[in-house]
């Protein structure tokens, strides 16, 4: 087996019918188990590795956003006038979010076939919509992360 590094693993499978083979069955059949149990349990070794390895990807991860989680909330604690006004702002750009995405997708499908056709017809819709669906998809983003939670609105 050639040098592969150690989450990787190579097992050959191809067949040892040889006629030459002089090795009693019974001989044959026991060195033939505890090879399988060997690449078993290199298996199972890998196996704990890697289960290993995305718990500490996990832990990390998971560390990451409850941090993340606990900044946003000190913030919101600090400035709560600016996350209430983000919380009406976003409620109240939703309902305009909603309708100019109706109006891009009602003209997508009656243009469809021009974009088919047309790859100007394309690029006159992506430039019409584009830059403006992408700002205001950031807005709204930033306006729901940084909003008060509505349970905590009614105190």
């Amino acid at each position: 087996m050639p040098n592969l590094p150690s989450h990787c693993t190579q097992i050959d499978i191809t067949s040892t019918d040889n006629p030459t083979d002089t090795t009693v069955p019974q001989q044959k059949n026991t060195s033939s188990q505890s090879e399988v149990v060997a690449v078993l349990k290199e298996i199972l070794a890998t196996q704990k590795k890697s289960c290993d390895l995305l718990s500490d990807v996990l832990k990390h991860v998971s560390f990451q956003q409850r941090q993340r989680a606990a900044e946003l909330q000190t913030w919101r604690e600090n400035n709560p006038y600016v996350a209430q006004a983000c919380r009406k702002a976003a409620k109240g750009l939703s309902h305009v979010h909603t309708d100019f995405l109706t109006t891009l997708a009602e003209e997508a499908a009656e243009s469809a076939e021009d974009f088919t056709d047309s790859d100007y017809a394309l690029g006159e819709f992506i430039d019409r919509y584009g830059p403006r669906l992408a700002h205001f998809n950031g807005v709204m983003q930033l306006l729901s992360q940084l909003a008060m939670p509505e349970d905590e609105n009614q105190n």
